[in-house]
């Protein structure tokens, strides 16, 4: 996937940390905290606080787990998410978390040059020329990102120690002061006809984005799994801190309105105004810098994974230079984009885009981070441990809010991520991990709930029975009749799990012809939209795999209780084994059916014929639900059933009625008028030639069976009924009832 990277700068805690909360206390800080103070009030600011962390706490624990998983090399965020979700999903958000970075560089520098706005008046009264803020933005821009160019991350990281020691000095000179006349404090004082929560929200939450700046420079650390946790998680904390006490400082010396009314109102209070424009200046040029230095290596690991369109691309923008593997081409890119954001000078619909993609990137980090507790994988096992339900407090708040913010944006945001999903996965395919994870949640869900039903295990009632079969077949890919009714009878109410026997003992190549067997039963089943299990098994003998497969427990949360064989009707010498298949079903007390295929594959798949006798008692509700099980597949959609009560005469119209209402009781779709009351005298007519004078037209017949007079017969009655087709023997193992008064009614 990725070509090895070279080794940064080797830089320690500090600029992550320096990344971070030059970051977090930056433009919103100074310029609009005063507007959430005067509209939300200050309970309501400290609530925006609590929610906007709620979403960046998680997120900076989670970035911190993951990154002590494993080792991190350059592209941040990026490459914590791709080695956890995959190529595409971590090359999707890798791609638009780039953009967001790029484009917040350009916000940055024209709230950059909206510091200087207090000096537009002087400026105006010296040259006679009405300034613009792309007059400052420009060349401000053009200056940082040369020296960012050509001198690279050692004078970045440099220039951050300037520019938050002048950050720092502000707060300080701000925390320090007070207004000349302060208001009594009232925690719920507001402006009349205050702005929307969620509006104010939306405004606030760019503030919150800065936590994970500092993790793009993942690539120039020399101990990553330290420096992130560490760096990312006091700068959260420390910025959460500042907030609180930067909008106490604020409705306890100013009133809603006159907050509302200055957007520099923090000059009001500071010891020396001036310091706060200052600061300002200092925040938001920090903040640029702390973007430019982690956009191109965002871009710069995204190239090394070859995920651009085209290779010449990817090695023109993965090439670094130097040592420390600087990524000139990529940051000339980033440059371009910034340029041209910054000559548009109007920002706000692009800001509000990059605070979805921000909110979708900390969404799914905390999304790996819950997927990867939940799955439990062992090779899981990062140093520091956040816990599952704070990343999931993470993931639900982010995505929550993004709709609650701005519900146009996050849509846009969203179709944005699926476009490029979809656009990646013409070049990636067959590298998705994401499968691998949710395979990794689906088997812990699957044994949570496997044990949880074998604790509360008990007999289920008769009239609440379901199928759960096994077919076993040595002819799985030239006789598919038994695999197609398996996938009729297991479609909605039941499961069904069908095993290929291959004869011999274990060795490697038996395994390796069970391996590959699986894979084609696998694709068969996915042609066939089957929604059965499919496996092999390897056993000296069909008898010795039958006594093996009766035994295995249930994968679908299910004991299992039936088992099917086939055989063809011109090669009935499978029916020794199927004899011995089934002796060894009963001592398990496993439903039995056995079909008797032919050539004609169930015909026209429109009328199922079931043969009732006086033997029957025991089979004929296996059998009657059977019929209505598989009458309900769409295969057989349009297809009827016939109900055929053979007894003599004195007992047929007692026995027909009893049929007639439990069909009617059990809410089984068969008419009156299709249950068929035929006359049986034995010594007059077999039962052979009647139901072969009655069905040979049919596409199914369902017939009743005993075990016992099977094994005497050695089988023979699998023989007879030459004229029918295609033949289902059934046996009952198991009390099975179709209605809860089913027993009451037979007295």
């Amino acid at each position: 996937m990725a070509q090895a990277r070279q080794q940064g700068h080797g830089f320690g805690t500090a600029p992550v940390f320096l990344a971070g909360i030059s970051t977090i206390l930056g433009t919103i800080l100074f310029l609009r905290f005063g507007y959430a103070v005067a509209h939300a009030g200050f309970f309501g600011t400290l609530l925006i606080i609590l929610i906007g962390h709620a979403i960046t706490i998680p997120t900076a624990m989670a970035i911190a787990e993951i990154a002590t998983n494993r080792k991190v090399e350059g592209g941040g965020e990026y490459y914590i998410i791709s080695r956890s979700f995959g190529p595409m999903v971590g090359g999707t958000i890798g791609i638009s978390l780039y953009f967001s970075q790029a484009i917040s560089v350009a916000f940055y520098m024209i709230a950059f040059s909206e510091s200087f706005r207090p000096l537009f008046g002087w400026l105006q009264a010296q040259t006679g020329i009405e300034p613009q803020a792309w007059m400052i933005g420009v060349p401000a821009t053009v200056v940082l990102l040369s020296v960012i160019l050509y001198k690279g991350a050692d004078l970045g990281v440099s220039a951050l120690w300037v520019v938050v020691t002048i950050l720092g000095t502000s707060l300080l000179f701000f925390f320090m002061g007070t207004s000349e006349s302060p208001p009594e404090f009232e925690p719920f004082a507001r402006v009349q006809n205050p702005d929307d929560f969620f509006i104010v929200f939306a405004i606030i939450f760019p503030a919150f984005t800065g936590m994970t700046a500092g993790v793009g420079l993942s690539g120039d650390l020399k101990n990553p799994r330290r420096s992130i946790p560490l760096g990312t998680l006091s700068a959260t904390l420390i910025g959460m801190v500042v907030y609180v006490l930067v909008i106490w400082k604020l409705a306890s010396n100013l009133t809603p309105e006159q907050l509302a009314a200055d957007q520099f109102a923090m000059s009001q209070i500071a010891i020396w105004g001036p310091i706060i424009p200052i600061g300002l200046a200092a925040a938001t040029l920090s903040s640029a810098i702390g973007s430019i230095l982690i956009a191109p290596r965002t871009m710069q690991a995204l190239a090394a994974d070859g995920i651009f369109p085209s290779e010449k691309l990817n090695r023109f923008l993965s090439a670094g230079r130097g040592d420390s593997n600087e990524p000139r081409h990529a940051t000339l890119v980033t440059a371009v984009i910034v340029l041209t954001v910054v000559l548009l000078g109007n920002v706000d619909f692009v800001a509000q885009i990059i605070s979805m993609f921000f909110m979708i990137t900390y969404g799914s980090l905390c999304l790996v981070s819950f997927l990867e507790h939940f799955a439990g994988n062992p090779s899981y096992r990062p140093a520091f441990r956040s816990r599952w339900y704070i990343s999931l407090i993470g993931a639900i708040a982010s995505f929550v809010m993004m709709f609650q913010m701005a519900p146009l944006y996050a849509m846009l945001a969203i179709v944005a991520i699926i476009l490029i999903y979809f656009g990646l996965r013409h070049s990636h395919t067959g590298d998705d991990d994401l499968s691998a994870m949710l395979k990794g949640v689906l088997f812990q869900l699957t044994r949570r709930l496997q044990v949880l039903i074998q604790s509360k295990r008990s007999r289920s009632s008769p009239a609440h029975w379901r199928p759960s079969f096994i077919a076993i077949s040595s002819d799985s890919f030239t006789r598919l009749a038994a695999f197609d009714l398996l996938r009729w009878i297991s479609r909605y109410y039941g499961f069904g799990t069908f095993i290929h026997f291959i004869k011999g003992r274990l060795t490697r190549e038996t395994n390796r012809e069970s391996i590959r067997t699986l894979g084609k039963l696998i694709r068969l089943s996915k042609s066939s939209h089957a929604g059965i299990y499919v496996d092999t098994i390897v056993s000296p003998s069909f008898r010795t795999a039958v006594a093996q497969i009766v035994q295995i427990p249930g994968i679908a949360g299910m004991d299992n209780n039936s088992i099917l064989f086939e055989f063809h009707r011109d090669h009935a010498t499978d029916i020794s084994d199927i004899l011995a298949g089934c002796e060894f079903a009963s001592y398990v007390s496993f439903n039995m059916c056995v079909l008797r295929s032919s050539e004609r594959r169930f015909g026209y798949k429109q009328m199922i014929h079931i043969w009732l006798t006086p033997g029957d008692y025991r089979n004929a509700n296996l059998m009657i639900l059977l019929a209505y099980i598989i009458m309900g597949h769409p295969e057989w959609e349009g297809a009827e059933v016939e109900l055929y009560a053979a007894f003599e005469k004195e007992h047929l119209e007692v026995e027909a009625e009893r049929l007639n209402r439990l069909v009617e009781l059990g809410r089984i779709p068969i008419s009156r008028k299709k249950i068929k009351k035929i006359p049986w005298d034995r010594k007059k007519t077999t039962y052979e030639s009647l139901v072969e004078r009655h069905s040979e037209d049919a596409d199914l017949v369902i017939l009743g069976f005993s075990i016992h007079k099977a094994l005497e017969e050695k089988g023979a009655f699998f023989r007879r009924f030459g004229k029918i087709n295609d033949v289902l023997f059934t046996r009952a193992g198991e009390k099975i009832a179709i209605e809860d008064d089913e027993e009451e009614s037979k007295n």
